[in-house]
């Protein structure tokens, strides 16, 4: 049980410098899941308008909505991941990933 316990806690150390770009990553896979969702509710709000204005408000979603989402959500992320235990750190960030994955094949993203 201690070299399990021991082997976790290595695991967080490695990934603990790590967590910028863990958030990062974690935060993209999200967008790319979710991306195309987004975007099919965003154009049946604004199909009734004219091509330049839906073509302008779909640029500044792209641009401004989604890089806001990624610059300001990923240190958020990377905060609340550097706060939680050694312990539970690597577990958690394997986890995430697995969710992740598993939510893009049920989607077929993959």
């Amino acid at each position: 049980m201690y070299e399990i316990k021991t082997s976790i806690i290595q695991l967080s150390q490695w990934l603990y410098p790590w967590l910028g770009e863990i958030s990062m990553a974690i935060m993209a896979t999200i967008l790319v899941i979710y991306g195309e969702t987004v975007n099919r509710l965003f154009r049946r709000q604004i199909s009734g308008l004219h091509f330049i204005f839906r073509t302008v408000l779909f640029i500044l979603l792209c641009t401004f909505g989604y890089g806001a989402l990624l610059i300001y959500m990923t240190p958020m992320l990377a905060k609340l991941l550097a706060s939680i235990s050694m312990i539970y750190l690597g577990p958690l960030v394997v986890g995430i990933f697995i969710a992740l994955g598993t939510i893009a094949e049920r989607k077929n993203r993959i």
